[in-house]
């Protein structure tokens, strides 16, 4: 359940209240008791940090480069052979 923060506009209490999403908001102050409780927009409390997939697959903010599957042909006896196999 998300947690919202409400502030009465008559005598000004400050109060996070966790609600269902389907629950109505409040409108009366539990402090005061005047109709003038409202929900204020706040900033979402959470931060993607570490190694995880914002940091792998969108952090570049663009598609994913496309992975090669096909190694280049082997070049012989030139040293250039991506494979192991190759002489």
């Amino acid at each position: 359940m998300p947690i919202y923060a409400y502030r009465c506009n008559s005598c000004g209490l400050e109060k996070d209240v966790l609600q269902k999403m389907s629950d109505a908001p409040l409108t009366t102050c539990p402090d005061c008791k005047q109709e003038s409780f409202s929900k204020q927009l706040t900033a979402p409390g959470f931060q993607l940090k570490g190694s995880g997939w914002y940091a792998t697959d969108f952090k570049g903010g663009g598609a994913p480069a496309p992975k090669n599957d096909n190694p280049p042909p082997c070049q012989g006896g030139t040293g250039t052979c991506p494979s192991a196999s190759c002489g």
